[in-house]
């Protein structure tokens, strides 16, 4: 038993860094972009988390890999959401809160991260995160 937190642990770094990964070949960085890929996971994350009803964000984040739950949760306000934004208005946000200049600007940065957490959740999941969106944004969603 003294081995089963660490080995929940190494589970849960070993499932963030495949998805970092999966961030860092679809753009074609190095692993040394790391803090490019996880500044990516995070805004968008932080975002997608913001814009979805309580509910659905809780079973949304079920999902997630621990250590990415934490990002995922991190200054999260439950009073506050969902918060409506429009297509333009999420790719705004996303160039606030993404600092880094990359091929395709905010919305390559959008689908990359969104077509890699469609990978690592069940597609019955991802089904209900797109129901929530308005039109316009449930278009992005892969």
């Amino acid at each position: 038993m003294a081995n089963e937190p660490n080995s929940v642990f190494e589970s849960s770094l070993d499932k963030t860094n495949l998805i970092l990964k999966d961030i860092e070949q679809a753009y074609g960085w190095s692993k040394e972009r790391r803090n490019q890929s996880f500044a990516a996971l995070r805004t968008v994350l932080h975002l997608l988390r913001d814009r979805m009803p309580v509910q659905e964000s809780v079973e949304f984040s079920a999902q997630l890999p621990v250590m990415v739950r934490g990002v995922y949760f991190d200054g999260w306000d439950p009073s506050n959401v969902p918060v409506k934004l429009n297509r333009d208005d999420f790719l705004y946000e996303v160039r606030q809160g993404f600092p880094y200049e990359t091929d395709g600007g905010p919305e390559r940065v959008v689908q990359v991260v969104l077509d890699t957490l469609r990978r690592h959740v069940t597609q019955g999941e991802w089904d209900d995160v797109r129901a929530t969106m308005p039109r316009d944004l449930a278009r992005m969603i892969p």
